[in-house]
């Protein structure tokens, strides 16, 4: 069901409350948006705190679910600390239990967003550690363009162990050569290999290597392996491979919490897909030099089919 009324409201149209009002005035349904999420949603993420209490005030259920989630979690999640005070005060539940555990009042506890009321919230010791290695990984490893990399992140293993399972070779390389032609085989077979807290890490800033189920599956054996490709044309396209199996397929880092994800990781890390990347598999590095070069070591991957 969608609602012709909103057709055409840009993002940005979110924060003017006027252009808001308008469109109320003229009879749009305040509870069903033109495609996905109702406004009320879309502005607990995007617009303006004077548009969300005036949506706030004309829906008929503030707490109405999208996607499993209220328009309160959404502001939470999106650290949207403004728009969060204004629903409570309109009477949203911090305490409606969703998204896997995690209502908006103990959400707000992983967040910049102020404690919420709500009784009996609290983070583990776990879940406190994830927290604050969060706020120290993003700026350690973002990267402002990650366009075309493929990436497999590795708990447990050396540099050394992956060129082993993977029966590599150590190559001598030069990325301004590689990028002269990246779609060369052995090119394409040539990867970045660093070791970082906690793991190593594979990467190729020119393609997708890395995250071949044949590399990840090698690589995983007796562990786990977070891996990605940005792809240019779809976005970002990760798997999750432990101990030789897919435990995930096709899933986005860096994107929206999903009911059966990791919820609090997701949210810590969203619109952060490489520090996410890195932090499921449990590594820690201090910079972005596994993605960014100079490698500890460049490797070849032997000429097999690495997607049988």
């Amino acid at each position: 069901m969608r609602n012709e009324g909103w057709r055409g409201f840009a993002w940005q149209n979110w924060t003017d409350l006027g252009k808001v009002r308008a469109r109320l005035d003229e009879g749009v349904d305040p509870n069903v948006g033109f495609l996905y999420d109702p406004p009320l949603h879309t502005a607990a993420e995007y617009g303006s705190a004077e548009v969300v209490a005036e949506l706030a005030a004309r829906v008929d259920d503030v707490d109405a679910l999208s996607y499993g989630r209220t328009a309160l979690w959404r502001a939470v999640a999106a650290h949207r600390a403004d728009n969060a005070r204004v629903l409570v005060a309109a009477g949203a539940d911090p305490s409606r239990e969703m998204m896997s555990g995690w209502p908006p009042a103990r959400l707000s506890l992983a967040s910049p967003t102020p404690e919420l009321p709500g009784s009996g919230f609290s983070l583990t010791t776990e879940e406190i550690a994830v927290v604050e290695e969060s706020r120290r990984l993003i700026p350690a490893v973002d990267t402002p363009y990650v366009e075309g990399l493929g990436i497999a992140c590795v708990a447990g293993i050396d540099v050394a162990e992956a060129v082993r399972r993977l029966a590599a070779e150590v190559v001598d390389g030069v990325y301004e050569e590689m990028m002269d032609d990246p779609f060369d085989p052995l090119v394409a077979r040539t990867v970045w290999a660093t070791e970082v807290p906690g793991g190593c890490v594979l990467a190729q800033p020119w393609g997708f290597a890395p995250q071949m189920p044949g590399v990840t599956k090698a690589l995983s054996a007796g562990t786990t392996c977070y891996g990605m490709y940005a792809n240019p044309k779809s976005g970002n396209q990760g798997s999750i491979m432990r101990d030789g199996e897919i435990i995930g397929w096709d899933l986005h880092p860096g994107g929206e919490p999903q009911e059966d994800g990791d919820v609090l990781l997701s949210c810590l890390y969203q619109g952060h897909a490489l520090a996410y990347c890195f932090a499921y598999a449990g590594l820690r590095p201090v910079d972005n030099r596994s993605v960014t070069g100079p490698p500890d070591a460049w490797i070849r991957l032997p000429d097999r089919d690495y997607w049988a």
